[in-house]
């Protein structure tokens, strides 16, 4: 395993209406066999979950993929669009040595282009001692939406490695 993928979840903007009084929205993250997924948000179309998902990553060649959806009681969830991006300059960036660069360092940026949701410049950032990248990410397959996300890099200690 190379390291650990905290994902803070931040906040959705001007999802979908799937329900007359707008949509009860929830994440999933999908990365290889993992899934995750967020709390539910009860009719709110600009939801905030500031919630924290956990991916271990040990081959960063996949995408990972966002869905979002609306949650129904009685029948089943509403697509609400999806989303991918790739982890792969992170984990490069993770594999330099950083521990003499500035706070606040910009180490890359990911442009975005037309094979990555981004909706925006995400700027791969060494800062108190840890590597984060802020996602802006445009949802497909969906009239509307954006989602914003917050990765964070946990470094395994060589020495876990190996057990």
């Amino acid at each position: 395993m190379l390291g650990l993928l905290k994902v803070k979840v931040i906040r959705g903007i001007n999802l979908a209406y799937r329900d007359t009084k707008g949509s009860d929205p929830y994440v999933v993250l999908r990365f290889g066999r993992q899934k995750l997924k967020t709390s539910v948000k009860k009719s709110n179309v600009n939801p905030e979950w500031n919630e924290y998902l956990t991916l271990s990553i040990s081959e960063p060649i996949h995408p990972i993929r966002i869905e979002v959806f609306d949650k129904d009681t009685f029948t089943r969830d509403d697509e609400m669009g999806d989303a991918e991006f790739g982890i792969r300059p992170l984990v490069d960036c993770a594999q330099m040595s950083l521990e003499d660069m500035a706070d606040g360092s910009v180490i890359r940026s990911v442009l975005p282009y037309r094979h990555n949701c981004l909706l925006k410049e995400s700027p791969i950032v060494w800062k108190d001692g840890t590597l984060t990248q802020d996602v802006a990410l445009k949802l497909r397959n969906v009239e509307s939406g954006e989602i914003e996300l917050q990765l964070q890099w946990v470094q395994i200690p060589s020495s876990a490695h190996s057990l």
